[in-house]
């Protein structure tokens, strides 16, 4: 599976980040800033980063600039509230593959991302196994691969809350949260909206021993994988 490490020093949209991510079927690293970037990176595989620009110590300029200064030709692309001209200059003169504006457009970010992991020629792997249960991206769909007759062939939103929660197993999300990853804050869809996906995953896979969605009252949900 593709590994995208993610540098940002604000927890909920480090967060938030590694959701969207998960959604399109990456494995993510979080980074608070540049000096624990550089470490992960020492001691990791990692595929691409998402960097943001203003960090406590280093920032996001020269970490970019010591990544390629040791020779390292890692896609990167900056993420980042600094959208003057000279911030973008500074960011392609220190290194950068890409630079984005926030808040981004989700759509246009993975399609950033999945563009410089072309030109990196980096494939992805877009499948979870829990156990004897297996979820394929691909197809949307989820079966035992002791017996492939089970195959539930879901909606895509279905399979893309179900992904979310079990790439992130026993991690609490709200329902505002998985609204805002999977739908959009600008889309007409509520968190009544979360709780009839929910409902429906559950009745879906009721019987099926490795996994289970829990809810956390007061709160939202987390997935749990049980082998």
């Amino acid at each position: 599976m593709i590994r995208i490490l993610v540098t940002e020093d604000d927890p909920a949209t480090n967060k938030l980040l590694c959701a969207i991510l998960k959604l399109q079927h990456y494995e993510t690293i979080s980074a608070a800033n540049g000096e624990q970037a550089l470490d992960l990176l020492a001691s990791e595989h990692i595929d691409l980063m998402l960097c943001d620009v203003m960090m406590p110590g280093m920032d996001g300029f020269e970490l970019t600039k010591s990544i390629r200064d040791s020779g390292s030709m890692l896609p990167i692309m900056m993420l980042t509230a600094k959208d003057l001209p000279d911030d973008i200059r500074s960011g392609f003169i220190s290194g950068t593959d890409d630079y984005m504006v926030k808040p981004p457009d989700r759509q246009e970010l993975v399609l950033r991302i999945k563009a410089l992991l072309r030109r990196a020629r980096i494939t992805e792997d877009r499948r979870i196994e829990i156990g004897d249960a297996l979820l394929d991206a691909e197809t949307h769909s989820v079966w035992h691969k002791s017996d492939p007759s089970d195959r539930q062939l879901l909606p895509p939103k279905e399979f893309d809350l179900l992904y979310m929660l079990l790439s992130y197993p026993d991690q609490t999300f709200t329902r505002l949260q998985l609204l805002d990853a999977l739908w959009g804050m600008d889309s007409d869809s509520d968190e009544k909206t979360v709780n009839v996906h929910i409902n429906r995953l559950r009745n879906r896979f009721e019987n099926w021993p490795e996994f289970e969605i829990q809810t956390i009252r007061g709160i939202g949900y987390r997935g749990v994988r049980r082998s």
